[in-house]
């Protein structure tokens, strides 16, 4: 049986802040594949019946590779070889070993704490991201004939899309409809957590390049093996974004919101750059927690107690209730950061008398503040406290501990007028259906022009002052 899948475009990008639009089906002739502004259409071929998934082994070698030319030779003169698998679990590499890889990659001045082994093995020991949740552990490991761990890569086996931001649940219903299966699918990234950083973590060797190489080979190979539609490597950076575009990944883009400090000394310097209606309305939303008698903390390590992260806790779950119906993260998972990453973690409080009404979560890095989740106490509604312990709160902060950077996480058009514009996302996607990558590719090409449409418009009318860049 023939079927045509369409993905209409006529509804917001995913990336935009919408929510995925759905395949429809249609008829078609046999081995028609038609592309129709302002949808992409695509013919399958397929029983309607999907087949059942099979048992999928996540502890596995992907086998030995060497390294050739100058670059791969030891001072024996003979050619080194690394060796490449899969683990189940974090805890199989030690925090020194993954850490290294990780610090490697981003550099000193871009220390990314979601890459750490604290952040990632907290997610896997307080059973937030795992298989019972659909995030089944699966990271690559690269070692070389001396146990020496050269790379490492955070990979999930995924049941589903959700905790990614990055959307493709209309993807999975064309899979659907064409009578194969989407799930599972791997995942690189960090679960939860849409913060752009490397995803192929490689120690800084002569040979980090080839190295490189072999684990996304290895990546593709892995999706092969186990017989699957797919592989996404979502928030890399810019620069892996590029060099995978050679290895046969299609090219995603999407857009945030983050704050730029421009050397200010504090929070008055940063408004007299905004236009005087945004400098107005801030005042005002700030002047509003004073008058709801509430007090602002930010608590830094050993300050953030047990009562606090309970606290949070149930503040994360009444904004999960309201939104999303299910929460991701478990209570240990916030115990558990604070307990392995220290002053790594910021988290801002604010206080009704001496109970706690509302809390943000942020981690700090080489020179960016990452605010993250936010909750308030249900009972009742702060005018404002959500920009203020969210969005101002983070830039003091940042001006504080002198750092470059405010990533204020995925969507919200409203935090540009509290000075946060649009910078661009990406993402990678790893497609083994030819006409389905076909198509897909066919709508990233306009998804990416639009989205770079909307920046260009952002900016254009933005909130600061003429010449503030």
């Amino acid at each position: 049986m023939a079927v045509a899948m369409s993905y209409c475009c006529s509804k917001p990008s995913p990336f935009l802040g919408g929510y995925p639009t759905r395949f429809h089906l249609g008829k078609s002739k046999p081995g028609q594949v038609a592309v129709q502004a302002p949808r992409i259409s695509s013919l399958f071929w397929g029983a309607k019946k999907s087949p059942e998934p099979k048992e999928i082994e996540t502890n596995l070698s992907l086998g030995d590779f060497t390294l050739t030319g100058p670059e791969g030779v030891i001072s024996e003169g003979k050619p080194s070889k690394i060796s490449v698998s899969v683990i189940s679990s974090i805890s199989e590499v030690s925090s020194s070993d993954w850490d290294a890889c990780s610090l490697d990659a981003t550099g000193p001045d871009k220390y990314n704490p979601f890459l750490t082994h604290a952040f990632l093995s907290s997610l896997e020991h307080s059973a937030s991201a795992v298989k019972e949740t659909g995030w089944t552990p699966s990271h690559i490991v690269a070692k070389d004939a001396n146990e020496n761990t050269l790379g490492v890569v955070p990979l999930y086996l995924k049941s589903h899309s959700y905790g990614e931001f990055v959307f493709d649940h209309s993807w999975a219903d064309a899979y659907y409809s064409f009578g194969s299966r989407y799930y599972p699918k791997l995942q690189c990234c960090v679960p939860f957590t849409p913060v752009t950083g490397p995803r192929i973590l490689v120690r800084n060797t002569l040979f980090k390049d080839q190295v490189f190489d072999i684990i996304v080979s290895a990546l593709k190979d892995l999706t092969a093996k186990y017989q699957i539609s797919s592989l996404h490597i979502t928030f890399p950076s810019k620069k892996e974004w590029d060099k995978l575009s050679d290895k046969g990944f299609l090219q995603r883009i999407g857009m945030q919101y983050h704050w730029k400090n421009r050397n200010y000394k504090n929070f008055d310097e940063f408004l007299m750059d905004m236009k005087q209606s945004k400098r107005k309305n801030i005042r005002q939303e700030r002047k509003k927690i004073l008058q709801q008698n509430l007090t602002m903390k930010r608590l830094r390590g050993d300050e953030i107690k047990a009562r606090h992260w309970d606290a949070f806790y149930n503040f994360y779950r009444n904004t999960t209730d309201n939104k999303w119906g299910t929460p991701y993260l478990t209570r240990e998972f916030f115990h558990n950061i604070g307990s392995k990453m220290g002053d790594q973690v910021l988290l801002v409080v604010a206080e009704e008398g001496d109970e706690l009404v509302a809390g943000a979560l942020n981690l700090i890095g080489g020179d960016t503040l990452f605010g993250r989740l936010w909750g308030c106490h249900p009972r009742a509604y702060y005018p404002s406290l959500h920009f203020e312990a969210c969005y101002y709160q983070a830039i003091e902060a940042a001006i504080e501990l002198d750092l470059s950077t405010v990533e204020a996480g995925a969507q919200g058009e409203h935090k540009i007028q509290r000075g946060y514009m649009p910078v661009a996302t990406y993402s990678c996607h790893y497609l083994i259906n030819q006409s389905f990558r076909k198509a897909i590719e066919d709508f990233l090409v306009r998804e990416s022009t639009q989205v770079k449409l909307v920046m260009k418009l952002l900016h254009d009318s933005g909130p600061f002052k003429e010449g503030v860049h």
